[in-house]
C-alpha cells in the first residue's frame, strides 16, 4: 500500500541544508482529508487487534524490509537531514533494531490477590487510532519509537514527519506499510495546520509528540478537547558536570561528541559543561582543539563528521545564540560563526567565559554550540545544572565512580550517566521531568503506554 495519502495537486518543497536548494517535493496535504485516513485507521484497528501473534510476525518481517532498503532510505535522509551517511544508516538499523524490541513484546495478564473470593485480572486493551508527529532531527528513529510501540500494542498509527523531512519518512513508510494490513500505517505530509488538527481529530486516542516545549503545549492543549491520551517529549538543557578527579583528555572525545554527534541536534546532547574552576581552560582547549580538527561538510561526503544544521530558522537561532553570548562577554575558544559556504553550515563552537544567565545557557541553543562555566564548589554545580525549567538528562564525569554516582543521583531528570551522555537502551524507560515532556516511551513502560487496563471480577465458585 502506499505510503501516505496523496494530496490533490498540493506539495512543498523539501530542501538540502547542504546547499539551501530544494531538491524534491512533498505532497502537501489538507487538514480535511484526515477524516477519511482517521476513519480507515479506525476500521484497520478492528482486525489488527485481534491477533497478537500476526503482530508480531508483521513487525519482524517490516524491520527485515527496513534493513534491506537502507541503501535507498540512508542517502534520502541525508539529502533532507544533513546528518553524515554513516548516521543515517545507523538510524535506521536503530529503526528496525526498535520494531523487533517492540515485536517480542506481550502485556502480562496479572492477577489481583486481595483476599477476597473473587478471581480479578488485569487484562490489557489497545487504545485505538494513534497520531505520531516527529521532528526532524532523527526523523526515523522518532518515528519508530512511536509506531512500533503503538503498533504491536494493537493500535493503528497516523504518522506526520516534520515538513524539514518527510521523504525518507514516506519510504520508510511504504517499506514497513507493505508488510501490515492496509491502514494499519498511514504516513501524512504538510504543512500547518495539518499537525495540529492531527493532535486535535476527535477519533485518535492517542497523541504522541517530540518537538519543542511550546508546540507540544498547544498539542496538548488540542489533544484535552477529545480528552486523548498525551506523550510529550519536549526537548532538554543536559548538564554535564565534570567532578575534580576528571581525567580531562581521557573524556574529551566522549564529551565533544556527546554534545556535536548530528550537529548538536539531539534533545538529550550536552548542552552545558560545569568544570571545576582550576580546570576549567583546559577543558575549553581540550573541547576547542576537537571543535577546529572535526570535518565538516556535506553528509554525503565520505570523511564528513558534522553536517549542517537542518534548516534556515534552526540556525538563526543558533546565530542569535551566540551573538549574544558574544555580546555578553563570552569568547569563542572555537568556532562563533557561520561558514562562509551555501546551505546552513555553522562552525563548531565552544564558549567561555559565558554568564550563567545568557541564552546559550539558559536555552536549548539545539545546534553546534557548547557554553563552558566554571564552578568552585560542587553544590554549586549541581544547583546550577538544575536551574533549568527542563529536566531531560544529565551527567557526571570522574574517576572516582561510586562519588560520581553519588552527584548523579542528585541530578533533576530523567537520565543520569556516569563518564558518557545521550546512550540509551532499547529496554529502558525515556521520560523528561518538567518542561522536558509527559509520559514514558522506550522498554515495557513504552508499550504500556499504549494500552489501557481492563479488568474482570468473577467468583471463584457460584454460590
Amino acid at each position: 500500500m502506499p505510503a501516505a495519502t496523496g494530496a490533490p495537486g498540493g506539495r512543498f518543497a523539501v530542501l538540502d541544508p547542504a546547499t539551501g536548494e530544494a531538491f524534491e517535493e512533498a505532497p502537501d496535504q489538507r487538514p480535511d482529508e484526515l477524516d477519511a485516513i482517521v476513519g480507515r485507521a479506525h476500521d484497520a484497528w478492528r482486525g489488527w487487534r485481534a491477533d497478537p501473534a500476526a503482530r508480531a510476525g508483521a513487525l519482524l518481517a517490516a524491520a527485515d524490509a527496513v534493513e534491506e532498503a537502507a541503501p535507498d532510505i540512508a542517502p534520502l535522509l541525508t539529502r533532507e537531514q544533513g546528518k553524515p551517511l554513516a548516521e543515517s544508516y545507523a538510524e535506521i538499523a536503530r529503526t528496525a533494531a526498535r520494531m523487533r524490541y517492540f515485536a517480542g513484546l506481550a502485556p502480562e495478564t496479572e492477577r489481583i490477590a486481595d483476599g477476597r473470593p473473587v478471581r480479578s485480572e488485569i487484562r490489557w486493551r489497545p487504545l485505538g487510532p494513534v497520531a505520531a508527529i516527529v521532528p526532524w532531527n532523527f526523523p526515523l528513529q522518532l518515528a519508530s519509537a512511536k509506531f512500533a510501540p503503538a503498533l504491536a500494542a494493537g493500535n493503528t498509527v497516523v504518522l506526520k514527519p516534520s515538513p524539514f523531512t518527510p521523504l525518507a519518512t514516506r519510504l520508510l513508510g511504504s517499506v514497513v506499510s507493505a508488510a501490515l494490513p492496509e491502514d494499519v500505517l498511514t504516513i501524512v505530509t504538510g504543512q500547518e495546520p495539518l499537525g495540529a488538527r492531527l493532535a486535535s481529530h476527535p477519533g485518535i486516542r492517542h497523541v504522541t509528540f517530540t518537538g519543542s516545549v511550546p508546540t507540544g503545549r498547544a498539542v496538548a492543549a488540542g489533544a484535552a478537547a477529545s480528552l486523548a491520551r498525551v506523550t510529550l517529549e519536549l526537548g532538554g538543557n543536559d548538564a554535564a558536570i565534570l567532578l575534580e578527579d576528571v581525567e580531562v583528555e581521557r573524556i574529551a572525545d566522549r564529551l565533544f561528541w556527546s554534545a556535536f554527534r548530528n550537529c548538536g541536534q539531539v534533545c538529550m546532547a550536552v548542552k552545558r559543561v560545569y568544570a571545576p574552576a582550576r580546570l576549567c581552560s583546559d577543558v575549553v582547549e581540550a573541547l576547542a582543539q576537537r571543535a577546529r580538527t572535526a570535518v565538516v561538510g556535506s553528509g554525503l561526503a565520505p570523511d564528513t563528521q558534522l553536517g549542517p544544521v537542518n534548516n534556515a530558522p534552526q540556525l538563526a537561532r543558533v546565530e542569535r545564540c551566540t551573538a549574544r553570548a558574544l555580546a555578553d562577554g563570552g569568547r569563542a575558544a572555537a568556532g562563533g560563526h557561520r561558514l562562509e559556504r551555501p546551505g546552513y553550515f555553522y562552525a563548531p563552537t565552544i564558549l567561555a567565559d559565558v554568564p550563567p544567565d545568557s541564552p546559550v545557557v539558559t536555552e536549548e541553543q539545539f545546534g553546534p554550540v557548547l557554553p563552558v562555566l566554571p564552578y568552585d564548589s560542587l553544590d554549586e554545580a549541581v544547583e546550577a545544572a538544575n536551574d533549568t525549567g527542563f529536566g531531560l538528562g544529565g551527567s557526571v564525569w570522574g574517576t572516582d565512580l561510586d562519588r560520581a554516582e553519588a552527584v548523579a543521583d542528585r541530578l533533576e531528570c530523567g537520565t543520569a550517566w556516569i563518564n558518557h551522555h545521550a546512550e540509551l537502551s532499547l529496554a529502558q524507560p525515556f521520560a523528561g521531568i518538567k518542561e522536558s515532556g509527559v509520559g514514558v516511551a522506550g522498554g515495557p513502560w513504552g508499550l504500556y503506554g499504549n494500552l489501557r487496563p481492563f479488568v474482570v471480577h468473577r467468583p471463584e465458585e457460584e454460590a
